[in-house]
C-alpha cells in the first residue's frame, strides 16, 4: 500500500536532513508552500527544477453531457492546475518500478 507524503512528513524531513529546530522546520515549509499556492493565484508557473512545472490555464465555459442521463449541462469558465514533471523525475518513477 502507498503512502501520502504529508507537510509533517516534510516537516521531518527538514528537521532530520538540515538541523533547524522542529518549529522552524515546521515555518520553513509552511512558507515554501504559501509562495508556490501564492503565485499560482496570481496565474504564474512554478518550475523547480529537477521535479516539474505547475502552471494555471483558463478553462473557457462550454456545454457538457451527464454521460448516465444524456442531459446537456453548461460548464462554467474556470481556472485549472496542471503539473508536467521533469524527465528527471519521470526517469526516477519509471526506474523504480
Amino acid at each position: 500500500m502507498s503512502k501520502t507524503l504529508t507537510r509533517a512528513d516534510l516537516t521531518e524531513a527538514v528537521y532530520k536532513n538540515i538541523g533547524l529546530s522542529r518549529n522552524e522546520s515546521a515555518e520553513l515549509v509552511e512558507t515554501f508552500l504559501e509562495e508556490v499556492c501564492g503565485c499560482l493565484e496570481a496565474g504564474e508557473e512554478v518550475k523547480l527544477s529537477s521535479f516539474g512545472t505547475f502552471s494555471v490555464h483558463a478553462k473557457r465555459e462550454r456545454v457538457g453531457r451527464n454521460p448516465k442521463t444524456g442531459v446537456e449541462a453548461t460548464i462554467t469558465p474556470r481556472r485549472v492546475l496542471s503539473f508536467r514533471p521533469s524527465h528527471i523525475l519521470k526517469d526516477r518513477v519509471d526506474g523504480a518500478s
